[in-house]
């Protein structure tokens, strides 16, 4: 009887010590005094150890000090008192290869008895491979960073070059054709035109300077310059702005504004560049249409917003640019860098508002913003 009872514990080691080696995780096994009783095929390749010179030996072997020469005294501590600090919680620590180096470690601990003798069964995963991966995806993300601030630079100069175009091409038809005033012959209306003309070139430098400044605060995440404005003013002098070149086109523009929700809480250049972004897109995408119809228009929303259109009768937009219609480098036009609706959106969104587009039933398209109305007190 005693021989297959011994050949079926046999088996079971067997069995066990198949597991063992194929346990990704070291695992070592000791009595309540330290001793080393197992030690697993993924702790000897972790710690640089066979079993053999480990069966016997205290555990400390494998740590660093302190803990080398504080281990027993935890082992005496918690058979006197019972209180655990690792088994059964597991932490992140430190362990040391034969070779003298150290390298993390998360180390989980069970207890069991077998026999009636206690024994701590401990379970090691080396983190160095995670530490590493950690070390690479922050230089990745670093990587990535510096990409970003590239990329964000590369854009500041495509919107840059977008943005000040208008009133840099306005400066320049205005000093021509002051020039152009100075080489007659002068007379008082002459040079009072020539006088306006230089007046309007000022403007426009200003306007130049303060886009930039805006758009340099801006993506330095400054605070803008929020403030009661009239929602009149900014359409008046954006449309204005806008229609410069565009008067020999017979557009016919229809501003009608709510004077529920003129007063709103802004920042006017901005505001200003958003305004004219999307006139002037209007006008041109009418350029070639018999019908050329401009319509500007606002109403009081009952969520604290003021709503802005800006439709035209163009050609409209395809299905298929629309869903990305304020992406950036997103464009209907043969020329365009597609830019402006994306800083237009940024814009928007940064007040807290919205914007958006819709298809005109009778053709064309509707474009539409909301900002915060401003409460004036009477």
């Amino acid at each position: 009887m005693d021989q297959p009872f011994d050949q079926e514990g046999t088996n079971r080691e067997e069995h066990l010590r198949s597991i063992l080696a194929t346990v990704p995780d070291a695992m070592v096994l000791i009595d309540d005094a330290g001793v080393i009783l197992s030690f697993s095929t993924a702790a000897e390749k972790m710690f640089g150890y066979v079993e053999a010179e480990v069966i016997g030996e205290n555990v400390s072997m494998l740590m660093p000090s302190p803990d080398r020469e504080r281990h027993d005294g935890y082992l005496k501590n918690y058979r006197a008192t019972g209180t655990r600090k690792i088994i059964g919680i597991g932490r992140v620590t430190t362990a040391r290869h034969r070779d003298g180096n150290t390298f993390p470690i998360e180390l989980s601990v069970g207890e069991a008895w077998v026999d009636g003798k206690r024994i701590f069964t401990g379970f090691i995963h080396d983190l160095t491979q995670r530490r590493q991966a950690d070390m690479r995806l922050r230089d990745l993300q670093g990587e990535l960073a510096h990409v970003g601030r590239l990329s964000e630079m590369g854009t500041l100069a495509s919107s840059l070059a977008h943005e000040l175009n208008q009133p840099l091409t306005a400066i320049t038809s205005y000093c021509q054709g002051a020039a152009d005033l100075l080489d007659g012959e002068l007379d008082a209306e002459r040079i009072g035109m020539a006088r306006e003309a230089m007046r309007e070139t000022a403007e426009q430098a200003l306007r130049a300077g303060q886009i930039v400044r805006r758009m340099r605060d801006f993506l330095s995440h400054g605070e803008t310059e929020h403030a009661i404005e009239e929602l009149s003013r900014l359409v008046t002098e954006a449309n204005a702005l806008a229609l410069v070149g565009s008067r020999e086109h017979g557009i016919d523009v229809q501003v009608s504004l709510d004077p529920m929700c003129n007063h709103v809480f802004v920042d006017r250049i901005q505001i200003q560049q958003v305004l004219f972004n999307l006139i002037r897109n209007a006008i041109e995408a009418m350029l070639e249409c018999p019908v050329r119809a401009l319509t500007i228009s606002s109403r009081s929303r009952p969520d604290g917003f003021a709503e802005v259109s800006i439709e035209d009768t163009g050609s409209g937009i395809s299905e298929k640019v629309a869903n990305q219609l304020f992406q950036p480098f997103v464009t209907t036009k043969q020329s365009g860098m597609g830019i402006g609706l994306s800083i237009c959106r940024t814009i928007i969104e940064a007040h807290g508002g919205r914007i958006w587009a819709e298809p005109r039933a009778d053709g064309g398209t509707t474009f539409r913003f909301t900002v915060p109305k401003a409460e004036v007190g009477s």
